[in-house]
């Protein structure tokens, strides 16, 4: 299959998969007697499976990585184990940035409740002597979200 049918089969931009070429994730097809690149199944899986991995927001070492264990089948997993994990982890370090985040817009828009003049937002006040170097609503010590 050309590189168009496999991006289509694979639901992949065409660059992507060159992308993905280029990187070494997946392997550079044949040529047929014409030039052009011959893709096989065994590109479309392992496509297929990268693709998975991104939707799991798994990068691309890690994914490389996890090709390696996948091409070694007879090692243990308990290095695959390893790697979700240590991503398990990370993602959940993500989350709690991303609850502080959350947290401190919540209180900055709590700062103005009213509609108002912009020179009279407190929203806007508090961005700009933030940026000034001055404390802010949104980075002091947050009460829970109700």
């Amino acid at each position: 299959m050309r590189i168009g049918e496999l991006a289509k089969r694979t639901d992949c931009d065409v660059e992507t998969v060159r992308y993905y070429e280029k990187a070494g994730l997946l392997q550079e097809p044949g040529r047929n007697s014409a030039g052009y690149r011959e893709y096989r199944e065994e590109h479309q899986e392992r496509l297929q499976f990268i693709r998975h991995c991104r939707s799991l927001q798994i990068g691309l070492t890690d994914i490389r990585a996890l090709l390696e264990f996948k091409n070694n089948p007879a090692e243990g997993c308990q290095s695959v184990n390893e790697l979700l994990d240590h991503h398990i982890l990370r993602i959940a370090e993500q989350m709690a940035n991303l609850q502080t985040l959350q947290q401190q817009l919540v209180t900055l828009r709590h700062q103005c409740d009213q509609p108002q003049p912009s020179q009279d937002c407190a929203i806007l006040q508090n961005l700009s002597e933030a940026a000034s170097g001055h404390d802010c609503a949104c980075h002091t010590e947050l009460p829970p979200i109700h």
